[in-house]
């Protein structure tokens, strides 16, 4: 599945029973809303009023200039069937499917969603998947996770803090016991054409932290991040983006690129470098990531 369209830089969770911060995100600059039904929606009476919150808004049209992704509750919760059956309605993208460990629970949960899809007579492969990887053995079957749906799932997302429970391993300041699953989600969803999305940064006011970790996130090749508040959006938005240097030195590179072929020369140099295929190629993603940028912030 094609997920070039898809802009993730930022996806901010909300608890969908809160409507002061549901105001407040229908306002914010986020890329997706993640809209919890799960962790951050207790207690279970809150969870009903969660769905009820959530399908009132997105149906009036509060969120439409974002893509759209409640977090639903897992299987074994007894809620996920009435989580999806009340959301399964236009203006949400899709869902994110929390503790995904093997790639049975993803086949799973999108062919309930073909159920209730075929119920309800909307086409099939409408609502889309992200799996949240938090578990040990969520990392040591991420193949497996990235196969069994290919055509509902569009991004693979790192959840740090459970993982680390589950290793019963620690959360150290310098992040090494983490560095290798973040760095087998992000090189595995690019081997499947999925959106990696990099983990939550707990740190929230501390700005200097999260930009550490923005710096190694888009060197590992990540995409975006799971987002906990709004604050920390600028940041995020400013390492996932190109700069303008990198917008001038693609369009420059292609401009080049594109002489050397008509010249016939097999590539270009610039400053030194030769321009190859897979040069020509980053150039490409970078301008159309940009348009889907400046799209954007047309729309806000």
């Amino acid at each position: 599945m094609d997920t070039s369209d898809y802009l993730m830089r930022s996806l901010m969770f909300l608890p969908g029973h809160n409507d002061r911060l549901l105001d407040s995100a229908a306002k914010s600059d986020a890329d997706v809303l993640l809209l919890d039904l799960e962790d951050s929606v207790q207690p279970y009476e809150n969870k009903v009023v969660a769905r009820e919150k959530i399908r009132e808004r997105v149906s009036r049209g509060d969120f439409d200039n974002y893509k759209v992704f409640p977090r639903v509750n897992d299987r074994e919760s007894g809620e996920l069937l009435k989580d999806i059956y009340a959301l399964t309605i236009p203006g949400v993208e899709g869902f994110m499917y929390p503790k995904s460990t093997k790639g049975e629970d993803i086949y799973f949960f999108g062919k309930l969603l073909e159920a209730i899809e075929c119920e309800k007579k909307i086409p099939v492969g409408t609502f889309k998947i992200i799996a949240l990887i938090e578990t040990a053995g969520g990392v040591m079957n991420i193949q497996d996770i990235c196969q069994a749906c290919p055509n509902r799932l569009v991004a693979l997302a790192f959840g740090c803090e459970d993982f680390v429970t589950d290793l019963r391993g620690e959360h150290d300041a310098e992040g090494l016991s983490i560095f290798t699953p973040r760095a087998m989600i992000a090189m595995t969803a690019r081997e499947h054409g999925v959106i990696p999305i990099d983990t939550v940064h707990i740190k929230v006011h501390d700005l200097e932290d999260l930009e550490k970790n923005l710096i190694l996130a888009k060197k590992l090749g990540f995409e975006g991040m799971l987002v906990l508040n709004p604050k920390e959006l600028p940041l995020v938005h400013q390492y996932f983006s190109p700069t303008e240097e990198e917008y001038h030195d693609a369009l420059e590179m292609l401009e080049m690129a594109k002489e050397a072929e008509m010249k016939g020369m097999g590539v270009a140099v610039k400053n030194g470098k030769f321009i190859g295929p897979p040069m020509v190629l980053k150039a490409q993603m970078l301008l159309k990531r940009m348009e889907k940028i400046k799209a954007k912030k047309n729309v806000s």
